[in-house]
């Protein structure tokens, strides 16, 4: 029986939505995977089938090519187009899906970086024929550092392993000696085969060595997002409201400060504190689509009334007094340098932290990780795909968390003014 048929419709629970990355090396079935997951899930649209075996057919496959569903990607690749990342979409009826894809290829490292920075897990797919490669490091290291709360590595293609326990078993061990030394503690282990389909939704005959549950029954069981412990309340405001209508007296004192909750929760009546001005006021109303309701919560975006009035703007922030953050201009940070033109310590860049710029000078690199040794060297500038312990000085202040503690006001991005190009992606230590 499939996991989408184990209870009946009545009685289907809401495991809520979940986030996940697939990453890797090149060539270690991430598109497979995939394909492989909707196919066996049956969310794939019976046209986008037929293409797909019409497709196979002409290449001379017996079975169907289940990477297809993410060709348009490699197609892009291949004419040198700049390269995204691809997300797909899909339910098994008790929770909602996004797969983030990302690109294997080690020039395309930065793009991983921005399908982890949202994601509430990480499938790390090794070929079992190759083993831990630079590439598995890289974005092992990435999704640990990125703060990523569940690692599943999935030793793919053991189908050209015999299907081997050993093999298994070797692998396993290779990579948790590196992990150990990342500090990676909850990382999960699962054998399959994406292009026969074990162990990913059904177990399949070929695995009867390996009695941990398929990958489906591990993203099925993932706790939900900001479920897992009481986070402080933070509100960058994005956007204030003042409608204009003459003809409708109620709304001439309207003020509304609208934005996403980025953590915590927040209730009618709370006491709050606006930044960077440090005025204390209660909320007076939460508005969503111009209806009131109780509570705001994390993820959710609404529109803010509050009792006083106060001078409040884009790039300001609320959260609940006696919850402050951090206000500062100065950040010490792990950087993961994007861009083809190293980064320049004489130049000014812009810094761009939940919804407030500022521009920022590099005041130095304490270290640059070599991510084959783990080793920490020394500096002067850094290159595409580095990844650096570095100092920020801002013009402005930011109010900032530890990355650990709130990946919304922890997380910034470098800009370059010149081109307004994203060079650089930050974590605040």
């Amino acid at each position: 029986m499939s996991a989408i048929e184990r209870f009946p419709a009545e009685a289907l629970p809401d495991n809520g939505l979940l986030r996940f990355l697939t990453c890797g090396s090149v060539d270690d079935g991430k598109s497979t995977l995939i394909g492989r997951l909707l196919f066996d899930s049956k969310t794939i649209l019976v046209d986008t089938l037929h293409a797909m075996k019409r497709t196979s057919e002409r290449r001379g496959l017996d079975i169907v090519d289940l990477s297809l569903l993410t060709d348009g990607l490699q197609a892009e690749r291949e004419q040198g187009i700049t390269i995204d990342v691809a997300y797909r979409y899909f339910t098994t009826g008790t929770r909602k899906y996004i797969i983030a894809d990302a690109p294997g290829h080690e020039q395309y490292t930065r793009n991983m970086v921005t399908a982890a920075s949202t994601a509430d897990l990480a499938i790390i797919l090794i070929d079992a024929r190759k083993g831990v490669l630079t590439q598995t490091r890289r974005h092992s290291y990435l999704a640990h550092l990125l703060g990523i709360p569940q690692i599943v590595v999935a030793v793919n293609k053991m189908d050209l392993a015999d299907y081997s326990p050993e093999t298994f078993a070797r692998i396993k061990a290779d990579y948790l000696a590196f992990a150990n030394q990342l500090g990676i503690t909850d990382v999960r282990f699962i054998p399959m085969s994406a292009l026969h389909g074990d162990m990913v939704v059904d177990r399949g005959e070929h695995l009867d060595w390996y009695d941990g549950p398929t990958l489906l029954e591990i993203l099925e069981s993932t706790p939900a997002v900001h479920s897992e412990h009481t986070e402080k309340f933070r509100f960058p405001v994005q956007y204030v409201c003042r409608p204009q209508d003459s003809a409708n007296p109620e709304l001439h004192d309207y003020r509304g400060f609208m934005g996403r909750v980025e953590s915590g929760e927040l209730r009618i009546g709370d006491a709050v504190t606006v930044l960077p001005s440090g005025r204390e006021t209660r909320v007076k109303d939460i508005q969503v689509l111009g209806e009131s309701q109780a509570r705001a919560v994390a993820e959710q975006s609404v529109t803010l009334l509050l009792a006083d009035e106060i001078d409040i703007s884009r790039g300001d922030m609320i959260v609940k007094t006696g919850e402050l953050p951090q206000v500062t201009k100065q950040i010490d940070a792990m950087l993961c340098w994007l861009s083809e033109s190293p980064l320049d310590p004489r130049r000014k860049y812009l810094l761009r932290h939940t919804t407030r710029d500022t521009k920022a000078m590099l005041a130095g690199i304490e270290f640059r990780v070599d991510i084959n040794t783990m080793e920490r060297q020394t500096a002067e500038l850094l290159a595409m795909n580095d990844i650096a312990r570095v100092r920020f000085k801002l013009a402005q202040p930011i109010f900032a968390d530890p990355y650990a503690e709130s990946r919304g006001t922890g997380a910034f991005i470098v800009i370059d003014e010149s081109s307004n190009n994203t060079v650089g992606a930050g974590m605040i230590a």
